[in-house]
């Protein structure tokens, strides 16, 4: 896991660009503090810090083929390297590592080389045989690469922070996309709060002319759903899962450094640590707990642990509890993210990497199922209601018992399906936004940033839900808070169900192997191939999905006990101040504020508004006002 940042620029003297590569460098350097390098070329600059993760004594980037003077920088891991390696022709390697493989995979296959690669990765390789510079980026978005142009040249980072160190480069704030923000909770699409700084797409791979000067985008890889129903029975697919599954959390133990793994109470974590601990009995296991009881897993991953058996006799647990406190760090946490986003793991999430990173540099992560296997609740509910206008009087009875939000989700089933998936998250309707922001009519939002251009009318619901989770709420929100969070500690963090034959597998699967009204459970496949392949207890398997987030209604609805900083926040002091949003309406949404029937489950109260108002306000003071 590492960082890097360079640019292609005809107008950089050698001293200016030696001290531009320099400041990006340092910019970013948590997310390498092993090692630094710079290389500079003709009308190319590049800058790396290292965090050494394999060939320790050898795998420091950039590396330059011998043969034609190409070469890579790239943030992340190719997991199958080993394999690839195999698959190329002969050749000479300097290095045991990954990144030398996935250049040579360049040489050899052409632009097309990322299809090859099973990892997360953001990258830059120059040719200067065709005069072409790439950035590339893995398929699901789970690392980042940002780029700018200035009248000076093109320019690429790992982070934001190293393109705002750019002469000629303004923090200026992109205001048509708070309606987006104050809806999403995120920023959708390729854009940036920042005007003009854009983030490369998932699965895409950029291609600049550095003769024109000239780029294009093009994405290589997208996840589809088959036309046809694929006809497989549940034993088929538990054992293919369960074999896609295993391999996916082992190549993901390749390291010549230690690997620990996340663990939570729910089965995404628990059947990633249950595989790994197979081939590493001392694993380290981290857990962050509440003190609200609604909210904590402890007494889950501790039931876990003693139903398993021998298997994690010789595993070290350790355990953090996340207080009220911790939003002192709040302002910290939102300039590592960089881009304003609002959902209550973002301080969870900081704290079990920091508990992590005292220990270790390298761990595993359930992230992603929920989006690949229609894991959240949501499916479920969505399910119901399809299945409910042509139920039996007992099964509808059935059905509004199992999912009581039934009710309200049949008013809205005459709606655009591909939309409707979009308006039941929403954070502020049009009229409190027009309210909210001071706008003078309803927000235009962009869908296209959202729906997959491949979805339908005739895509399944299911089908159709799913994947606007992977093209948007996945990359944007799920991945970069993962991403930024983890590298401000310099710790690498592995998602084995983002495998991407794994998400092929779930994409060709029938629904009803996804979310199984009988069993009444979403995430059917994934507890099915756990139980009988012995991942997971049955016991465990059975679990309702529990929401990893912090008990921000709680927090929140006792004003007088939070920070200085936020308190003038939701006083509209900082608000007013700021003249961006409307300070009495955030002293009324603060005043709605209440725990009184809010729950980890929750998707929208008046805790997740005042909070989004938080992060914005924090984020503009830091950004905005503050030293960048």
């Amino acid at each position: 896991m590492c960082g890097f940042s360079g640019f292609f620029a005809r107008r950089i003297e050698k001293n200016e660009g030696t001290a531009i590569l320099r400041k990006m460098g340092e910019t970013q350097k948590h997310r390498g503090p092993d090692d630094s390098a710079i290389l500079l070329r003709k009308d190319v600059g590049i800058s790396f810090v290292r965090l050494s993760i394999l060939d320790l004594a050898n795998g420091m980037q950039p590396i330059v083929s011998k043969v034609d003077d190409s070469l890579i920088a790239c943030n992340g891991q190719i997991y199958n390297y080993i394999e690839l390696k195999q698959s190329l022709p002969p050749q000479h390697y300097e290095t045991s590592g990954d990144m030398e493989v996935a250049l040579n995979a360049y040489r050899h296959f052409g632009e097309s080389f990322p299809n090859n690669l099973n990892g997360m990765f953001a990258g830059v390789i120059h040719d200067p045989r065709k005069d072409v510079l790439y950035l590339f980026r893995d398929r699901f978005g789970i690392k980042p690469v940002y780029y700018t142009e200035t009248s000076q040249g093109f320019f690429f980072a790992s982070e934001i922070k190293p393109l705002l160190t750019i002469p000629g480069v303004d923090n200026q704030m992109d205001k048509s996309l708070l309606p987006a923000f104050f809806t999403y909770r995120y920023i959708p699409g390729e854009k940036t709060m920042f005007k003009g700084i854009y983030k490369l797409p998932p699965a895409s791979i950029l291609r600049l002319n550095t003769k024109s000067g000239e780029f294009t985008i093009k994405q290589y890889w997208e996840w589809t759903f088959p036309e046809n129903e694929t006809k497989i029975s549940l034993p088929e697919a538990s054992e293919e899962f369960n074999r896609l599954f295993t391999d996916a959390v082992n190549i993901r133990l390749r390291s010549d450094v230690e690997v620990g793994s996340f663990i939570s109470g729910g089965i995404d974590s628990s059947a990633v640590a249950s595989i790994a601990a197979i081939h590493k009995p001392g694993i380290k296991l981290f857990t962050i707990g509440f003190g609200e009881e609604k909210y904590d897993e402890t007494n889950d991953v501790n039931e876990f642990l003693g139903l398993m058996g021998d298997r994690f006799n010789k595993a070290e647990s350790i355990k953090r509890i996340c207080k009220s406190n911790q939003l002192e760090d709040l302002s910290g946490i939102i300039k590592a993210i960089e881009e304003p986003i609002s959902l209550g793991t973002m301080v969870p999430t900081d704290q079990v990497c920091s508990l992590a990173s005292e220990k270790l540099k390298v761990v595993l992560s359930g992230e992603g199922a929920d989006e690949i296997f229609a894991g959240y609740r949501k499916f479920l509910v969505e399910a119901a209601a399809l299945e409910y206008p042509n139920a039996s009087p007992q099964e509808k009875t059935r059905l509004l018992r199992m999912c009581p939000e039934l009710t309200s989700r049949l008013k809205g089933s005459s709606e655009n399906h591909l939309l409707r998936h979009i308006a039941s998250e929403r954070l502020f309707g049009n009229n409190e936004l027009m309210d909210l922001l001071g706008l003078q009519k309803k927000p235009d939002l962009d869908f296209s940033s959202i729906i997959p251009s491949s979805l339908t009318q005739q895509t399944n619901p299911i089908s159709a839900m799913q994947a606007i989770e992977v093209k948007s709420r996945l990359p944007h929100y799920v991945n970069l808070r993962l991403d930024k969070l983890s590298m401000r500690h310099s710790l690498e963090t592995r998602t084995p169900f983002l495998d991407y034959r794994l998400a092929e597998f779930a994409a060709s699967l029938p629904v009803n192997l996804l979310v199984n009204l009988q069993a009444e459970q979403e995430k059917y496949i994934c507890r099915e191939s756990f139980n009988r392949f012995g991942v997971l207890p049955g016991s465990v398997t059975n679990r309702p999905k529990k929401p990893f987030t912090m008990p921000i209604a709680n927090w929140f609805s006792h004003t007088s006990q939070l920070p200085e900083s936020i308190q003038d926040i939701l006083l509209g002091n900082e608000v007013d101040r700021m003249g961006i949003l409307d300070g009495d309406l955030v002293r009324k949404y603060a005043k709605m504020v209440t725990s009184e029937g809010v729950g980890p489950e929750t998707m929208i109260s008046a805790g997740d508004r005042v909070f989004s108002i938080v992060v914005f306000s924090l984020w503009y003071k830091e950004f905005m006002e503050g030293t960048f």
